[in-house]
């Protein structure tokens, strides 16, 4: 599943050749994504200019006058720019074409992604209402993952790894940090003490902030939105490492199931 240095890295390809272009129509080859393509969608983004491409969490956000495109890339979506003249793949359901001779083309085999509308006014879209900070952003730190994790069970990786707790630190990413963090990612989140926590927050900022830089990790099924794929996956410490040798101890990586999700994670040096 891209996440969030892979939608960060969709962001930064696809902002400059979208940005105030106009667009002239939306095809639709195939409405069923996670949910069904809004045939608001036709009416509304035709002679639009987006004025801006932001990201909350891992939603890309093209915002014109009259709303909000939301797109989000599910387990194997893509959004990258083409020329108009390009057919379109097989699973290519979505293009939006515009003045330039390009089209921004929305790809995703497995149909769990979403193309959302938000009408101007109709206030934050339930989506992301309830999400918690963006880890990257001011808000977030280590006294936060501190408070928040106050009289919880839960271990700590699920932990962080919860939209409401804090946005966009899906399962590469977990592992990773807490490895650098020397945290097992079994322990519970309430028994881990407020300098740890620091250690912790800073060590997602710097995961997430190296792999936005590198590109994104590459995937089974992304790729960067101008086609080019991320080059992060390189420098994984733990994620897919189970059974080798641990990049600090040299003993051996350990993986188990944690919250449905392989975890990888070093006996040794995290606890």
């Amino acid at each position: 599943m891209p996440e969030l240095p892979e939608v960060e890295t969709t962001r930064r390809g696809v902002s400059p050749h979208v940005l105030q272009r106009k667009i002239l129509r939306i095809v639709v080859r195939e409405p069923r994504l996670r949910w069904p393509v809004p045939e608001s969608l036709g009416e509304a983004l035709p002679g639009q200019r987006f004025t801006s491409v932001g990201r909350r969490a891992k939603y890309l956000l093209f915002e014109c006058s009259r709303g909000v495109l939301l797109a989000h890339l599910g387990m194997s979506g893509s959004l990258r720019i083409a020329p108009a003249e390009e057919p379109p793949g097989k699973h290519a359901h979505v293009d939006l074409v515009f003045d330039n001779g390009k089209v921004l083309r929305y790809t995703d085999p497995r149909r769990f992604g979403s193309l959302l509308w938000q009408p101007a006014g109709a206030g934050e879209h339930p989506l992301l209402r309830d999400l918690g900070p963006e880890p990257l952003g001011g808000n977030f730190d280590g006294e936060l993952l501190y408070r928040k994790s106050r009289g919880r069970r839960t271990a700590v990786k699920p932990f962080i790894m919860d939209s409401r707790i804090v946005v966009g630190v899906g399962n590469i990413y977990a592992c990773e940090a807490l490895f650098l963090a020397g945290i097992h990612p079994a322990r519970a989140c309430g028994r881990i003490s407020a300098p740890r926590y620091r250690r912790l927050a800073g060590a997602i900022r710097a995961v997430l902030g190296k792999a936005i830089g590198a590109g994104g990790t590459t995937l089974r099924d992304f790729s960067g939105g101008e086609g080019r794929p991320g080059y992060f996956r390189q420098q994984l410490h733990v994620y897919g490492r189970g059974g080798e040798e641990c990049p600090h101890c040299r003993g051996s990586l350990r993986e188990r199931r944690l919250g449905q999700r392989a975890t990888v994670f070093c006996p040794a040096c995290q606890r």
